[in-house]
């Protein structure tokens, strides 16, 4: 046995509330999602990525990433850069797009110049109940989005998060031992020495993991 298969929607054959991510990206071009990341909804898990990603337009061109054996609560809101409006001027209304004149003199290029870019999600990474991502940000491996949490800047890697705007709580483990974590990136090993090595995986012995063959 090397575990599930990442590429079955619904992993749980007791519920439909659990979705592996993955499956549900296909055919989806500025869409990249890791093995195993699934989101949890007993309302439609399904409809992820209409649903719960907002404002990701293709012509925008900006990308979100997932990284794999995420875990994302219900109720998450991915916000993409979509939802922006131009800043630099006096009023920020979108007149453009309602058109009638109102587009007229309009320069894409002064909404385009403040988008934040692509949003990525690292590998392992536990975002809370009803937790927002705003347009752009990072969020390292390993980190931890507490629930409702409204992620604004960029989230270190094994850091926990929580609060509006959210502020870093704490590390999960000291800088060396970040390293040695970042180093040994697990979650790209195989399937069949993920299974030989799952214990150590769950478990707090770094060395352990060091040690996998």
């Amino acid at each position: 046995m090397i575990g599930p298969d990442p590429n079955t929607l619904h992993p749980l054959s007791a519920t439909d509330q659990i979705v592996f991510l993955k499956p549900l990206a296909e055919g989806r071009p500025n869409v990249t999602v890791g093995d195993y990341s699934y989101y949890d909804d007993p309302v439609d898990a399904s409809a992820f990525f209409d649903t719960n990603v907002r404002y990701h337009f293709d012509f925008v061109g900006d990308r979100l990433t997932i990284g794999p054996f995420c875990a994302i609560g219900r109720g998450t809101t991915i916000i993409m850069n979509g939802a922006t409006h131009a800043m630099g001027g006096v009023s920020t209304f979108p007149f453009n797009i309602f058109g009638n004149g109102w587009e007229v003199g309009f320069d894409p290029a002064t909404w385009a110049a403040e988008n934040r870019g692509d949003t990525v999600i690292g590998a392992d990474v536990w975002i809370g109940t009803e937790a927002t991502l705003m347009p752009g940000v990072t969020i390292g491996p390993g980190a931890i989005i507490a629930a409702r949490a409204v992620i604004t800047q960029d989230v270190p890697p094994y850091s926990v998060a929580a609060g509006n705007p959210a502020r870093i709580v704490r590390s999960r483990f000291d800088d060396a031992t970040v390293a040695r974590l970042l180093s040994l990136a697990w979650w790209d090993w195989p399937r069949d020495k993920l299974m030989r090595n799952i214990n150590a995986v769950r478990g707090a012995d770094i060395t352990a993991l060091e040690s996998a063959t």
